[in-house]
């Protein structure tokens, strides 16, 4: 009797470099293991160069993301990659055209999240995340399917969001945790009954500053995605 090595998890990094190194991070932790071979194998590209995301929806380049991403996927899967992941919320724009271009299957960190809120029984989202994301309306669309409202933050709150997602931690610069908490208290102004992370950059400062269990209404779509990566892979979840 041969041992069938497991699949690869294949991760379609870089976007942005921090967050795909968390998501790591966070795979490896929440992993029910005790030695090296009870955890996920992955293969990582950490495709840094990919041209922005929100600057391509939002009009302001011509340099799509979609080639890159695409032709990414389709070398993790001739790699042997038994599915993908991409931690980055407003590439999820480009899911389905990703998701056809390969024909091993792309799980939805929009998707994944909203499932989670729902099971949490929360009726009215409040997303923080980039302006790309929001012009999309991933959420919206995702919590409409899921029979959940979606609040986005008003002009003035969303461009705190894009300084501190662009201004402070893609330029590796510190957040504090005032700046964080002020804009979920904001978003729960808006009557959010969960606020979601959905800029994986955002979740990045809120695991740094540790503020979790501060804001249990606060639900991470990096974290979300992490534990659904596991369970996909048929490993179990770390209850400790």
């Amino acid at each position: 009797m041969c041992n069938v090595e497991p699949k690869f998890v294949g991760v379609l990094g870089g976007v942005g470099p921090m967050a795909t190194v968390y998501f790591e991070q966070m795979v490896l932790e929440l992993t029910d293991a005790s030695r090296d071979q009870d955890h996920l194998n992955m293969l990582v590209c950490n495709h840094a160069t990919i041209p922005d995301r929100t600057a391509f929806i939002l009009g302001e380049s011509k340099l799509s993301p979609l080639f890159d991403m695409a032709r990414d996927a389709q070398m993790l899967a001739r790699a042997g990659c038994g599915f993908l992941v991409l931690p980055c919320n407003t590439a999820h724009f480009f899911h389905e055209h990703i998701q056809n271009a390969v024909s091993i299957p792309l799980l939805n960190i929009i998707e994944e999240t909203v499932k989670a809120c729902a099971g949490q029984n929360a009726k009215r989202i409040g997303i923080l995340a980039t302006a790309g994301t929001i012009k999309a309306d991933t959420y919206g669309i995702m919590c409409r399917r899921f029979g959940l409202s979606c609040v986005y933050p008003d002009p003035a709150t969303q461009k705190q969001v894009m300084s501190i997602i662009y201004g402070r931690i893609k330029a590796g610069k510190p957040v504090r945790a005032k700046e964080m908490a002020a804009l979920y208290n904001r978003m729960r102004e808006e009557g959010s009954d969960a606020i979601v992370l959905g800029c994986t950059e955002l979740s990045v400062a809120h695991r740094d500053l540790e503020l979790h269990a501060a804001h249990p209404d606060v639900v991470d779509s990096l974290e979300t995605l992490a534990r659904r990566t596991i369970e996909y892979a048929g490993k179990k979840l770390r209850t400790t």
